[in-house]
Parts: structure tokens; sequence; C-alpha cells
């Protein structure tokens, strides 16, 4: 959720004010100050005051981060439309346009493709995902850096359908929008961005749901109904905040799930991430390529990276190992598309990897010595760790692949839910801005500074090192909040000089 100035006490300074109460001046409440030895006024510490700091940062996170999360929603909402697109503009190169009775043999595809494209070495072969798609012989070019080039061909005639630069599998498409998502076409320096909008994210969401279900007062606070919907009979800014509060309880599963995965790849918050998982022993198995009697042993690592592997051989494969390799990994029960690695040297054996992202998902992988088509090594996607797994579904899930069509529909409607509750806090913003002839402002006034103090004293000391600790796992979410305390600091220093 976006920021939200529920109740806040400057709307209380206001009515006070119309109504000749005396205040406050620490507080800003009705009601004289408590007063010291010295006479002068001494915070009065109240757990109360905890909801009027949450308030605060709640506020401060609306108005600062929300741009970073519409941009955000946005571009998430393009490319959630991506197996659409793609089907659109490359239609020629990944459908068939006749289904056949029999597949070719995957030597007959390659050479096709290599006659066509014969710069570059094999790096891999895809088979198709389903009876309408192309087979997909990708190419490690050394022009291309750590892009491919990917030839589209008939599985039923061998016919070549063209080609495509990608990378890791993406069409150029694909790559353009997750790129304009992850970094906004900024580079490493771009993905500030991204890892912004997810730090603060889920801290909006909890925030704004701790203030929307434990609200002292409102006319339907004590009702489910009045924390699910919006309530239709209240005028102004009340009925601005009621869609942007009720908006909100209905998306907060699904933005910190959001939250939650954006962060495991993330530049220092996925590092952190990344320590956790070897701390935990959760990475994904590592399968040995090394072939028995092999002088030096090796491993395949490409599934940490997120990716397969795109072949470190400096010469073509012979064409023939790939149908042995797919033989002897379909015997050994890998179904549905599958990616075939050749090996990176003669010491090596040949990895096939289910790549099937869709629920229910397949990543079993098995190292082939094509020479007897005997499976050398094997791992299986129920040994993963379940952290691993956890992270791995939530990935898919974030790129909305792993339940298909429904699975797009959701994060769409999520993403546009995220956007109208941005405009509606930003609304209440201006909303609440003083009216009074003498005191006219373009938007409201944030809410009280210095709650901090008036916190009991449990609070501090579980909350200060709670926080610290957030700040290591999440660094930027700890450097920005810091950034946000040292301007508030000195803006509230100006401001009481200038009173003085």
């Amino acid at each position: 959720m976006s920021h939200r100035t529920e109740e806040i006490p400057q709307n209380e300074e206001e009515q006070n004010e119309q109504e000749g109460k005396a205040q406050d001046p620490a507080t800003g409440r009705p009601g004289g100050p408590a007063k010291a030895s010295s006479g002068r006024p001494r915070p009065a510490r109240s757990w109360a005051e905890v909801r009027h700091l949450l308030v605060r940062l709640h506020f401060y996170a609306g108005v600062l981060v929300a741009p970073f999360l519409l941009v955000a929603a946005l571009t998430g909402l393009a490319y959630t439309l991506t197996p659409q697109l793609d089907r659109l503009v490359y239609g020629d190169q990944l459908r068939v346009d006749r289904v056949g009775d029999e597949v070719r043999p995957l030597a007959e595809q390659i050479a096709a493709a290599r006659a066509a494209y014969p710069e570059g070495t094999l790096a891999s072969v895809i088979t198709p995902p389903g009876p309408e798609d192309t087979t997909r012989v990708v190419l490690a070019v050394p022009e291309l850096g750590e892009n491919q080039r990917t030839v589209f061909v008939d599985p039923y005639t061998a016919e070549v359908r063209g080609e495509l630069t990608t990378w890791f599998g993406s069409t150029p498409l694909t790559t353009w929008l997750d790129d304009l998502h992850r970094n906004l076409h900024l580079g490493e320096t771009g993905r500030l961005y991204s890892e912004v909008a997810a730090s603060w994210l889920w801290v909006a969401v909890v925030g704004g749901l701790v203030l929307w279900l434990g609200r002292a007062r409102g006319l339907r606070a004590k009702s489910a109904r009045g924390v699910l919907l919006p309530d239709r009979t209240a005028k102004g800014v009340r009925r601005t905040r009621s869609w942007h509060a009720a908006t909100g309880v209905w998306l907060a599963l699904g933005l910190l799930f959001l939250s939650a995965t954006g962060l495991t790849w993330s530049n220092y918050g996925g590092e952190r991430f990344g320590r956790l998982l070897d701390a935990a022993n959760g990475n994904a198995p590592a399968l040995d390529t090394a072939l028995p009697g092999a002088d030096a042993p090796g491993e395949d690592h490409s599934e940490h990276a997120g990716h397969g592997g795109s072949g470190g051989a400096t010469a073509d494969a012979d064409p023939a190992d790939f149908d042995a390799a797919l033989a002897a990994a379909r015997g050994a029960g890998l179904g549905g598309i599958v990616e075939v690695t050749p090996p990176a040297d003669a010491a090596s054996a040949w990895v096939v990897a289910q790549t099937d992202n869709t629920w229910p998902v397949h990543y079993d992988r098995v190292a082939v010595d094509t020479t007897s088509g005997e499976i050398t090594s094997r791992t299986r996607w129920a040994d993963h760790p379940a952290l691993n797994k956890l992270s791995k579904l939530g990935v898919q899930g974030h790129m909305g692949v792993l339940f298909g069509v429904v699975n797009q529909i959701v994060l769409a409607l999520i993403a546009l839910g995220l956007t109208a509750v941005i405009v509606w806090g930003y609304r209440m913003w201006w909303q609440r801005r003083p009216t009074r002839g003498d005191r006219p402002a373009p938007v409201g006034k944030a809410p009280e500074r210095g709650a901090w103090r008036r916190i009991p004293l449990p609070a501090l000391v579980l909350g200060i090192p709670a926080v610290a600790a957030l700040g290591w796992a999440l660094p930027v979410l700890g450097v920005t909040l810091a950034g946000f305390l040292v301007v508030d600091a000195v803006v509230g220093a100006v401001r009481r000089r200038r009173t003085a």
C-alpha cells in the first residue's frame, strides 16, 4: 500500500483550535503538558505513540517511495503480458505452420540450423514446449557477449523458421521489458530503483494494515465489512481513505509475495539472501558432470545462477550425440521440455535438464555418457532443500509463469490495484491540505514529528536492534531509512530555529 494519513494529529490540532481547546505543545493533543521541575514540557511516554510513529513512517514511505512503486507496478504489468506479446511479434519463429505426424531427429534439425547459421558454436538444444512449438538451437556467438543466437526449427520438417538474439532463452521483446522492469535500462545503477521499491513495499503494506486494522475510531472499525469493503457513504478524504485501505487489504498478501520474491534476486538484499542459503544449506544440489574414470571431477553449477548452461565447448559436438543424450534422459523419466547441453570438455558428461516452469514444475537433471548411454549422475527436484524450492517457485510466480494465464491475470490485477492505491494515497494528501484563508497549502501537512521520544523505553530497547538488523539484511532499506531520518532531523532543527 502507499501512504495513508488516517487520523493524523494535525487534523486534531485544527479541530481543537476551532473548539478553543488547550493543547500540549509536545504531543499536539488536548490537555496541558506534564511539567518537569524546571518548568519545561516533558513528553509523556505512551504505547499509543507507537501508532503515531507508524503513521509518520507510513506517510513518508508513501510520499517518497510511491513513485518507485508506481513505476515497478506499471513496468511489471507490461512484463506480465510478454507470453502473448511474444506470440504476436515472433509467431513465425515460435510456432509451426502445421503439426506433423513424426518429429525429426535432433541431429537433422541441428544440421539445418547450422547450415543456415554456421557462425559460433552449439551451446544447447531446447525441445519444443508443445506440439505447435519450434525446436530451439542455441548458438554461442562471441560478439554477442552474454546473449545467444537462437535458431528456431520446425521439428516436423527440419525447416529453419528464423533466428533471434536471445538472453537465456528470452526473446528481444521480453528481454527489453525485463530490463525496463528491473533497471529502467540504466544498468546496475538502475537496479537500485527496483530494490528500493521491493525493500519498502512490505514496510508500506504492513504499516498500512496495522493502522487500518487497529484504528481507534471510525464508523465501521469493528466489523469485517468495514475492513474489507470501502465505505460508500463517506465523503471527501474519508471516502478516499476507505477505498485506499480496503483495496490495500485485498492486495496485501500478493504485495508481500512480490516484495519478498523481488528481494531474492536484488543486488544487495539478494546477496544477503544468498548468504542465508549458504548458511542453511539451502542451495540446489550440484550435478556431478565428471565422467567415470575422468582425471578431474566436475560439477555443473548453472542451476545456481538461475539459467541453463550455455556450453563451454569451443567446437560443435556431434549432432547425433544430442539424440543419444535425449534418448537416455527420456529413458530415465525426464519428460516434457528439456534442454540438452554438450559437455565442456572430453572429461565431462552431457547435461539434460527439465525446464518446465508451469505447475507442477519439473526440474530434474541428469548427466549422460553418450558413448555408453548411461546416466552418470542425477539431481531430482524432490531432493532440493525446502528453502531453495520456495525461492525458485517464488521467482516463477513473480514472473507470471508458474500457473500460466491465471498467474498472469492475478499479477495484472495486483499491478492495477497497487496503481489505484497509490493514486488514492496522493489524493488523500491533497484533500488534507489546509483550506483556511490564512493557511493555504497545496498539500496536507505531514504527521507530527518527535513521536519516538514518547515511545515507552521497552519498545525502544527492542525496536532499535530490530531496525538495525533489518537494515543489515536489507541494505537499501537501511540506507534510505537513515537518509529519511537525517533529512527529517535537519528540517526539524531548521524549523525550531526559525520558530525560536
